[in-house]
């Protein structure tokens, strides 16, 4: 078996109203996660997004299809999954084949990210970031770093970061994405 299809799809359930009843929407793997070929042992899900003012009940129809945007508008959400493989992994990869397939999993986020800096990127957006599992580096300006271990929680108030695995083992991580506008 290889590192792709090791990794674990996201389980997501959605709750809804009907009639008047909350009931389960969808119960299952997250739509929109993509195991890449390109860099082993990484996974991005996006499993919901919602508007900048959203409306409830939420409708039924699929909120985070395959390709959407990633990045969102001021107000707007989106959460995702991500594991990152150790460091050591993305120093193998070709850059040129992860930026192609980034692009159609990740729109609009891979086009944050610095193409001079690996893992570089700023996005306008608070970010509530959490550690589900293993342990990560967040690096922001000048080199500055710390240590996150599972539970740790950072919110990511637009700055120029980069996430660091520095270990060897997979780390996992939860954003939650909110739309902000940017001042000058």
């Amino acid at each position: 078996m290889n590192r792709a299809t090791e990794l674990r799809i996201p389980r997501r359930v959605v709750t809804g109203i009907s009639n008047g009843k909350s009931v389960f929407i969808s119960d299952g793997p997250a739509p929109n996660a993509h195991a890449y070929a390109s860099v082993p042992g990484h996974l991005t899900s996006v499993l919901y997004a919602t508007s900048a003012k959203p409306s409830l009940p939420q409708g039924h129809a699929e909120q985070a299809p395959p390709q959407i945007l990633i990045t969102p508008e001021p107000g707007e959400t989106k959460l995702m999954i991500v594991v990152f493989p150790p460091d050591s992994v993305f120093a193998t990869v070709d850059p040129a084949a992860a930026f192609k397939e980034q692009a159609v999993h990740i729109p609009g986020l891979i086009q944050a990210f610095e193409p001079d800096t690996a893992g570089m990127h700023t996005t306008n957006t608070v970010d509530y970031d959490i550690v589900l599992d293993g342990e990560v580096w967040l690096e922001l300006d000048d080199g500055a770093e710390t240590l996150l271990k599972q539970g740790d929680v950072v919110v990511q108030c637009g700055t120029r970061h980069a996430w660091r695995n520095k270990g060897d083992k997979p780390a996992t991580m939860c954003f939650v994405l909110i739309g902000a506008e940017r001042k000058s």
